[in-house]
């Protein structure tokens, strides 16, 4: 009888203690790792920390970027040794606006941006992917630096998933557009230039995402052309 009345009231504490503990003890947990995506990725410490032993005290102008920026040499492709590149292959924005130091710190006057696409690819909503990308963009402003905004570029048809990511990466372009112009900020349309049918054409990517030497001279071309408005 005894054994009977401790059975019961063990499995009274443990209904109890069910009731009590969350239904999904691990959201907490996951929406802090989600917040430091970019952390996971092996490429941001690898390339912040030669950042930190980089001579260079000083650029006119910064690209900051993932992997699209960072596949080119800006110094060659513009002819410039004013300019210094800040691109982290995988990186998205959060990644972007917890390593601005590194922008700052270069005193620049104008900052180019491009990103969203490794954002669009991890399933953040495009309405949470352009509130990280203002919050980038005002941070920069407070430093007196002057932002220039890249369309996020489209895929090619033949990359993953690709109608349904450049319809978000249209959607993500509306809004900066309408923010860039109603802050009095440079928004430049590489999409104009280098997409068919809002994808990104065949013959300027290697793999449907990053840019080739045909691509990049397309964006060169189009950085030559705005550069002249804020240095000489």
């Amino acid at each position: 009888m005894k054994t009977h009345k401790i059975l019961v009231i063990l499995s009274i504490f443990i209904s109890v203690m069910l009731f009590q503990t969350p239904i999904h003890p691990k959201v907490s947990n996951f929406q802090q790792g989600d917040s430091l995506r970019y952390k996971s990725n092996p490429n941001y410490d690898y390339e912040v920390n030669l950042y930190k032993i980089y001579k260079k005290k000083q650029a006119s102008i910064v690209m900051l970027g993932n992997s699209i920026t960072h596949g080119v040499n800006w110094n060659e492709l513009t002819g410039r040794d004013d300019i210094v590149e800040r691109g982290i292959p995988a990186d998205v924005l959060d990644g972007y606006f917890a390593r601005l130091q590194y922008v700052f710190e270069l005193h620049p006057k104008v900052c180019f941006i491009m990103g969203g696409i490794n954002d669009i690819y991890n399933a953040t909503p495009v309405e949470d992917i352009f509130k990280s990308y203002v919050k980038v963009v005002e941070a920069l402003r407070m430093k007196d630096i002057k932002v220039v905004i890249q369309s996020t570029l489209y895929v090619a048809k033949r990359y993953n998933y690709s109608s349904d990511k450049n319809l978000q990466v249209e959607k993500l372009n509306k809004l900066l557009s309408d923010y860039a112009r109603n802050n009095g900020i440079e928004f430049v349309d590489l999409n104009a230039k280098m997409s068919a049918d809002k994808f990104l054409k065949n013959d300027l990517t290697h793999d449907g995402l990053h840019l080739n030497a045909n691509g990049y001279k397309i964006w060169g071309q189009e950085f030559d052309r705005i550069i002249k408005k804020y240095v000489y």
